[in-house]
C-alpha cells in the first residue's frame, strides 16, 4: 500500500533496491526464476562463505527471511552500540561530525520500523540536531512520538505552544491530586495534607516527569515557571506555588547546577525547604532567610515576585504560621511584647510577602508589602491574652473552691478580634492557626468561644479547603463532644451550615466529617443534619455521592424497631397502641 511505499522510499535514495525495483525487474524479464536468483545475489548479504551456508539452511526449512532478519537484528544492535560509543569518544567536533554524517545517510529511512531506532539513537546523541530534520520530525505525529526526550527538548525550546500542550495535562493532574488529598475520606489529626515531607512530595509523578522533560535546559525551566505564574494569576490556585518550589528542589536534588545557579530563589528555597521539613523556623535559619530578603539589591526587585510565590506555597505558610503560634506562646511565658521579638517580626514579614504574592505578580510592582502596625501592637497581644485566659482558667480549676463558686470560662470575644479576622489577611491567617492549635489541644471552651468569629473572615478564609481539611482532622480529637446538642448546634448551625448553600466545598467538608463521626453524633441531631445537608439541584456529583454514602451508613446504624419498643420508659404511661411485639 501507499504506507509501505512511503516507508521504503528512502532505500532508493541510498541506492538500495526495494520492492518496487523487484516488481519492475520481474515485469520486464523473460525468465523470472533467473531474475529472482540474480536479484538475491545482488542484494543479499555479501559474504563469500554464505554462498554454501544458505542452501544448507534452506534444507532445514529455515526461511531466508528469518535468516536475514536475525542477521539484521544482530547488525542493528552492533550499530546502536557503536553510535553510543561514537557519542563519547574522540574530540567533540569530530564525534559530532561523524554522527551528523550518519544522520544525513540514515534519515531517509526513518520511517522504516526496523531502521528507525538507529536514526533516533543518532539524533538523541546530537546536542544540536539540524533544524531541517527537527522540522520533519515535528510535522509527523508518529516520528515525534518515537523521539527520545533529548530530541524533544530541542523541538520544545523553540515551540512554546507545543511544549505547553505537553505540560498542560501534567499541571491539571497535579492540581487534581492536591484536591483529592484535601477532600479525601480519611480524616485524621495524625495524617493530614501537610504530613508528607518535602522530599517525599518531590518523588510525585508530575514533579518527576517535569524534571525529566526539562533536563538541564534553562529555557524549558523558564517556560514552565512562566506557565505556573500565568496559571496562578488566572486561577489564584496556590498549589501552583507549591509546584514552583518542588520543581526547583527536585532539580536541586539531582544537582543540576546549570539551572540552580541561575534561579535567584535557589538558596532561599533550599533554606525554607529545611524549615518546612522541621515544620518550624529556627533562629539560625531565620537569620539566613532574613539575609536573603535584606540582600535584594536595587534594580533586582523583580526577584521579590519569585520569592513571594515560593512563600505563598501552602506548605511554607503552614510552617510560618505554626512557628508564629509557637513564638506567641513563648512570649507569654517570657512576658515580652510581640514588637520586641525580631524573630516574630521576620515571620510576619515572610507571611505578608507570601500572602501578597498574587497582588505583586498581578500589579508587577515589586516591593515588600507594608506591615500594619496594629497587627503587632493590637492583634497579637489579643491572641496572647487568650493564651493567658486559658492558663488562668486552668489554674482556677485546680484551686480549692470553698471560698468561691466555679469560675465560668470567658465566653465573649473582644470586638477587635472579630474585626481583625474580617479585615486583615495576615491576622486572619494567624487567627485561624490559633483556632487549629486550641482544637488540637482538645480545648473545647476556647474553641467554642472563638468559633463565632469564623463565620465572617477575610475573603472567606475560614471556608477555604486547607483550613477545613485541617479543622476536620483536629475535630476528631473532640469526637466525644459531638454527643452534646449544644456543641453540635454551635459547630454545625453556628458555623458550617451558614455557608453550605453558597459554598459547595463547605458542603463536601461537612459531609466528610459526618461520614467519619456520625456514630458519635446524637441521633436526633444527626437526622436533622442529614436533612439540612441534602443535595440541591445545583449540587455537584461529589456532594451527591457523599450524601448517598452518609445515608447508607445511617441506614445500617439505625436500631431496629424491636429494640426501640422493648424498654418502655417508666415515667410515661404505657402506649395503648399495640406494639409490634404483641401483634
Amino acid at each position: 500500500g501507499p504506507r509501505q511505499a512511503e516507508m521504503y522510499a528512502g532505500l532508493q535514495e541510498l541506492g538500495v533496491a526495494n520492492g518496487e525495483d523487484l516488481k519492475e525487474t520481474l515485469t520486464n524479464c523473460t525468465e523470472p526464476l533467473k531474475a529472482i536468483e540474480q536479484f538475491q545475489t545482488e542484494n543479499g548479504v555479501l559474504l563469500p562463505s554464505l554462498q554454501y551456508a544458505l542452501p544448507f539452511l534452506d534444507l532445514h526449512g529455515t526461511p531466508r527471511l528469518e535468516f536475514h532478519q536475525s542477521v539484521f537484528d544482530e547488525l542493528r544492535e552492533k550499530l546502536l552500540e557503536r553510535v553510543s560509543a561514537i557519542a563519547l569518544e574522540g574530540k567533540v567536533e569530530e564525534r559530532y561530525k561523524k554522527l551528523e554524517d550518519l544522520l544525513e545517510k540514515s534519515f531517509s529511512l526513518v520511517k522504516m520500523p526496523s531502521i528507525q531506532p538507529v536514526v533516533m539513537c543518532v539524533m538523541k546523541h546530537l546536542p544540536k540536531v539540524p533544524e531541517k530534520k527537527l522540522k520533519l520530525v515535528m510535522a509527523d505525529k508518529d516520528l515525534y512520538k518515537a523521539c527520545a526526550v533529548e530530541v524533544k527538548r530541542q523541538i520544545w525550546q523553540d515551540n512554546q505552544a507545543l511544549f505547553g500542550d505537553e505540560v498542560s495535562p501534567l499541571l491539571k493532574q497535579y492540581i487534581l491530586e492536591k484536591e483529592n488529598i484535601l477532600f479525601s475520606n480519611d480524616i485524621s489529626f495524625l495524617q493530614n495534607f501537610f504530613s508528607p515531607s518535602p522530599k517525599t512530595r518531590r518523588q510525585g509523578e508530575v514533579v518527576q516527569k517535569l524534571t525529566q522533560m526539562i533536563g538541564k535546559n534553562v529555557k524549558l525551566y523558564d517556560m514552565v515557571l512562566q506557565f505556573l505564574r500565568t496559571l496562578f494569576l488566572r486561577t489564584r490556585n496556590v498549589h501552583y506555588c507549591t509546584l514552583r518550589a518542588e520543581l526547583l528542589m527536585s532539580l536541586h536534588d539531582l544537582e543540576i547546577s546549570d539551572i540552580c545557579t541561575v534561579d535567584p530563589c535557589h538558596k532561599f528555597t533550599w533554606c525554607l525547604d529545611a524549615c518546612i521539613r522541621e515544620k518550624f523556623v529556627d533562629n539560625k535559619r531565620a537569620r539566613e532567610l532574613q539575609g536573603f530578603l535584606d540582600g535584594v539589591k536595587k534594580g533586582q526587585e523583580q526577584v521579590l515576585g519569585d520569592l513571594s510565590m515560593i512563600l505563598c506555597d501552602p506548605f511554607a505558610i503552614n510552617t510560618l504560621a505554626l512557628s508564629t503560634i509557637r513564638h506567641l506562646q513563648d512570649l507569654v511565658g517570657q512576658d515580652t511584647l510581640p514588637r520586641e521579638s525580631p524573630d516574630l517580626l521576620l515571620l510576619l514579614r515572610m507571611l505578608s510577602l507570601g500572602q501578597g504574592a498574587w497582588d505583586m505578580i498581578d500589579s508587577q510592582v515589586f516591593k515588600e508589602p507594608k506591615m500594619e502596625v496594629e497587627l503587632i501592637t493590637r492583634f497579637l497581644p489579643l491572641l496572647m491574652s487568650f493564651v493567658v485566659d486559658d492558663h488562668t482558667f486552668t489554674v482556677d480549676q485546680k484551686l480549692p473552691s470553698e471560698e468561691k463558686g466555679p469560675i465560668p470560662y470567658p465566653s465573649t470575644i473582644p470586638e477587635a478580634f472579630t474585626k481583625f479576622m474580617q479585615e486583615n489577611r495576615i491576622a486572619c491567617e494567624i487567627g485561624l492557626y490559633y483556632i487549629l492549635h486550641i482544637t488540637k489541644q482538645r480545648n473545647k471552651n476556647a474553641f467554642l468561644r472563638l468559633l463565632p468569629a469564623l463565620v465572617e473572615t477575610f475573603s472567606d478564609l475560614a471556608f477555604s479547603d486547607i483550613f477545613l481539611h485541617l479543622l476536620s482532622g483536629n475535630l476528631t480529637l473532640l469526637s466525644d463532644e459531638f454527643a452534646l446538642e449544644e456543641f453540635c448546634t454551635s459547630l454545625f448551625d453556628g458555623f458550617f451550615l451558614t455557608a453550605c448553600s453558597r459554598k459547595e466545598n463547605v458542603h463536601r467538608h461537612v459531609l466528610r466529617l459526618l461520614l467519619h463521626l456520625h456514630h458519635k453524633v446524637a441521633p436526633a441531631k444527626l437526622e436533622s443534619l442529614q436533612k439540612a445537608l441534602e443535595p440541591t439541584k445545583q449540587s455537584g456529583e461529589a456532594v451527591k455521592e457523599l450524601h448517598n454514602q452518609l445515608s447508607e451508613k445511617l441506614e445500617l446504624h439505625k436500631p431496629s424497631p424491636a429494640e426501640v419498643t422493648e424498654t418502655p420508659s417508666m415515667e410515661l404511661p404505657l402506649p395503648t397502641v399495640p406494639t409490634p411485639a404483641s401483634r
